[in-house]
C-alpha cells in the first residue's frame, strides 16, 4: 500500500507543524477525513485550542471546539505520523535578509522526530533552494536518515488569506511538487482530499517554491505603483480614488488600490527573492524600487496628517491624535508586521500624542511586541484628528454621529485622514471635515 493509502485507511496519520493563521485551517481541514496530529511549541496556544478557543478567528470557535485534530506541544508524538506539513513563518531580520530561524527550527525538532518511510512537506514561503539546500541536510543530520531512501520532500506553498472568508485553503489551487514523480503522486493525492480547487502540480521543488515567492512579489509591485500616483495625485489636488474608479472602466485595469503593506507575506516575500538574486550578482531594480515605495507610507500618511492639522490651525505638538484599527490587514486580530505602527512612531516623533483602539485586535500580542495599549473606542475624546487605519467591518458602520463624539468640541475643524476610503468624503467635506486619503 502507499502512503496515501495508509493515511485514507487510518493506518497512518499526518502532523501539522506550526498552528498559526496558515498551519491551523490546514489541520482543521485534514481532520474532517484523516488522523492528525497539530503540534506547535506554544503551549499556551495549544492549552486554547484544547479548549476550544481559535485566537485566531481564522475558523472561528465552534469549529475548534469540535475538530478531532490531536492537539499537541510535544514534539515527540511528531512520530506518531508519517506525512508531515511544516508551515513555520518565515519573517525577514531588520536588515530586510531573510529570517529562516522558524523553518530551520521546525526541520530541527522534525528530523529529531522523523520515522523511516516519512514524507516532509514544506509550506513556508522561502526563496528557490531552501527546501533542497537547508531543510534537507538539517532532517537528514537530526534523524540520522537518507533523503530519497528513508524519506521523501516536497513543497506546497501556503495561499491562505488570513481574514478572508471566500478564498479559503479548500478554494484555492494548490501547487504541489515532490523530489521525484512517486513523492509528487503522493503528495498531489493528499492534498486533493481537501482542496476541493484541485491541485497544480509544478515540475520540481525549486519551481514551487518561486511561484510562491513571486506572487505576493507581483502584488506588492502593483500595489506600489497606486501609491505612487497617490503622492502624485495628491500633488496635484486630485482624488486618488476617483481617478482609479474611472479608470476602472476599462475592461482590462487592474484593480489595485494604494495602501500600507505589512503582515507576513508582501512585505516579506519580495525580500527573499531579491536576496537570492543579490547572492547570484543580479541587484534587483524594480522589485526593490516598489519595497522603498511600501516601506515608507506609514511617515507618508504621518506628514500628511501634521500637514492637515496646519491647516486646521491646530497646534501640531500637542494635538491628540486616534487611531482606528491595529491589525496589519481588516477584519483579522494579526498585528504582526503592521504598518500602522509606522505612523504612530512617526507622530510621536512629532510630539504628538496618538491614542490606539482596535476591538479585533490580539491587544495582548500588541502589548508585547509594541508596547501599545489599546484604549475602548467608547472612552476615545477630545482629539484634534483621526487616522481610520484598518477597514475592519466594524468601522464601515460608523456614522458621522460616532465619529464626531472623538474629536474635542473647541471649534476647531475636524481633522481626519480615512486611509482606505471606506467613509464618504462628500459627506465628510460638506460637513466642514479636513478630510484626506490615500
Amino acid at each position: 500500500m502507499s502512503l496515501y493509502e495508509d493515511i485514507v485507511s487510518g493506518k497512518e496519520k499526518l502532523s501539522l507543524v506550526g498552528l498559526g493563521y496558515v498551519g491551523m485551517p490546514i489541520a482543521v481541514a485534514f481532520a474532517k477525513k484523516i488522523n492528525v496530529v497539530g503540534f506547535d511549541l506554544n503551549a499556551a496556544k495549544i492549552d486554547l485550542y484544547k479548549s476550544g478557543i481559535d485566537p485566531t478567528n481564522e475558523v472561528g470557535n465552534d469549529v475548534i471546539k469540535n475538530t478531532k485534530v490531536d492537539f499537541t506541544a510535544d514534539p515527540t508524538r511528531l512520530k506518531e505520523a508519517k506525512f508531515h506539513i511544516v508551515a513555520v513563518p518565515t519573517p525577514v531580520n531588520d536588515d530586510h535578509t531573510p529570517d529562516l530561524t522558524p523553518v530551520e527550527g521546525a526541520s530541527r525538532i522534525l528530523g529529531q522526530n522523523l520515522t523511516k518511510g516519512s514524507i516532509v512537506v514544506f509550506e513556508s514561503t522561502v526563496y528557490p533552494g531552501v527546501t533542497e539546500d537547508i531543510c534537507v541536510p538539517i532532517l537528514e543530520k537530526e534523524s540520522g536518515l537518507k533523503c530519497g531512501v528513508d524519506f521523501k520532500i516536497g513543497y506546497s506553498p501556503e495561499r491562505i488569506n488570513p481574514g478572508d472568508k471566500v478564498h479559503r485553503l479548500e478554494t484555492i489551487t494548490k501547487i504541489v511538487s515532490g523530489m521525484d514523480e512517486e513523492t509528487l503522486d503522493e503528495v498531489a493525492k493528499v492534498y486533493e482530499l481537501v482542496v476541493e480547487a484541485g491541485v497544480y502540480r509544478a515540475e520540481s521543488i525549486k519551481v514551487a517554491e518561486a511561484a510562491k515567492v513571486i506572487e505576493n512579489s507581483q502584488r506588492d509591485i502593483n500595489i506600489a505603483f497606486m501609491n505612487e500616483l497617490s503622492i502624485i495625485f495628491n500633488k496635484m489636488g486630485i482624488d486618488t480614488k476617483s481617478v482609479l474608479e474611472a479608470a476602472g472602466t476599462k475592461w482590462n485595469f487592474l484593480p489595485f488600490r494604494p495602501g500600507l503593506v505589512g503582515g507576513h507575506c508582501i512585505g516579506v516575500d519580495p525580500y527573499y527573492l531579491t536576496y537570492k538574486a543579490e547572492e547570484l550578482g543580479y541587484h534587483s531594480q524594480i522589485i526593490l524600487s516598489g519595497r522603498r515605495i511600501n516601506d515608507d507610507m506609514g511617515k507618508y500618511v504621518a506628514e500628511n496628517l501634521v500637514k492637515n492639522l496646519i491647516k486646521a490651525d491646530i497646534p501640531v505638538k500637542s494635538a491628540k491624535v486616534a487611531i482606528l484599527g491595529f491589525t496589519f490587514k481588516e477584519n483579522c486580530p494579526d498585528t504582526r508586521n503592521t504598518k500602522i505602527i509606522d505612523i504612530y512612531n512617526e507622530l510621536k516623533e512629532y510630539g504628538i500624542t496618538a491614542v490606539v483602539t482596535d476591538d479585533n485586535a490580539d491587544a495582548a500580542e500588541a502589548k508585547r511586541l509594541y508596547g501599545i495599549e489599546f484604549t475602548p473606542m467608547a472612552e476615545i475624546k477630545d482629539c484634534d484628528a483621526v487616522i481610520l487605519a484598518v477597514a475592519h467591518e466594524s468601522y464601515k458602520t460608523l456614522t458621522m454621529k460616532d465619529m464626531n463624539a472623538l474629536y474635542a468640541d473647541n471649534g476647531k475643524t475636524k481633522v481626519l485622514t480615512d486611509l482606505k476610503g471606506i467613509l464618504d468624503k462628500k459627506e465628510y467635506q460638506d460637513a466642514g471635515y479636513i478630510y484626506w486619503r490615500l
